[in-house]
């Protein structure tokens, strides 16, 4: 960052009065707190996350510095469940995300389900990804795909399931149009999130533990094979020796 882009320090002696007001702000909200999802929190909850954030943004560009702090923004958390207390309905909403890894046995898959389809003969959807995609998700369930996915030529990206409460059930064909554009983040009652990047931080903190391991293993294992060598040898050696008993005739004595 250019010298005349970078914030004063009046402006990051500004950035930290606001945190620590937002400090203050969100205490009081938890002191005051009406229940476990009260707004009042939420709200304070949120200011404070954006006061760091701007304050650590101005820290590190005016002074190349870090706070230690690392607060979720709102969009990682779920608002309040403001949904009934007894939902007498409910509906699962789940994305999956796949990439595209090999097209080639996605349609290789394709006509293999097509030629196990009479009707399907000649149709040639199995030709483009864009058919054999459909061929495939119209043939198999999305659990069976999501188990199978790498004999399908796909790759697996993030996925989320959300449990969300209803008044009551839809009517038949009610939604069919839009599916996914009433659902209400706050009357989400549960949801599941996987992802690659939950992976990646653990494995961080698991990598260099490991090659030490690994090292330690390879050392204890050289040093254990060559003492177990040079035993087998040893023990060898006085068995031949006391075996080697020679007869008058200077022949090797019978065992």
């Amino acid at each position: 960052m250019s010298d005349a882009a970078q914030p004063t320090a009046a402006e990051v002696r500004a950035a930290a009065e606001a945190v620590k007001t937002a400090l203050d702000r969100h205490l009081a909200a938890v002191e005051r707190r009406s229940g476990e999802d009260d707004p009042a929190v939420y709200d304070a909850f949120n200011q404070l996350a954006a006061a760091a954030e701007a304050y650590d943004e101005l820290l590190y560009d005016r002074y190349d510095e870090v706070t230690p702090f690392e607060i979720p923004g709102a969009e990682d958390s779920l608002p309040p469940y403001t949904g009934p207390e007894e939902p007498n309905a409910l509906s699962v909403l789940i994305r999956r995300d796949y990439a595209v890894a090999e097209p080639q046995r996605l349609m290789a898959q394709a006509r293999r389900i097509e030629a196990a389809d009479d009707e399907g003969a000649g149709v040639a959807s199995s030709g483009t990804v864009h058919g054999a995609l459909g061929l495939l998700f119209g043939e198999f369930e999305p659990d069976e795909v999501a188990s199978r996915h790498k004999e399908f030529g796909l790759e697996e990206g993030d996925s989320t399931l959300w449990v969300t409460a209803a008044d009551e059930a839809a009517e038949p064909g009610e939604w069919l149009e839009a599916p996914f554009e009433q659902a209400d983040p706050q009357r989400v009652i549960c949801r599941f999130d996987v992802s690659a990047v939950f992976d990646d931080e653990f494995d961080d903190g698991l990598d260099d533990d490991e090659d030490d391991v690994d090292d330690r293993d390879d050392e204890a294992g050289d040093d254990g094979v060559r003492e177990l060598e040079e035993g087998l040898d040893t023990d060898l050696d006085e068995d031949l020796d006391a075996d080697e008993d020679l007869d008058e005739d200077g022949e090797r004595a019978r065992l």
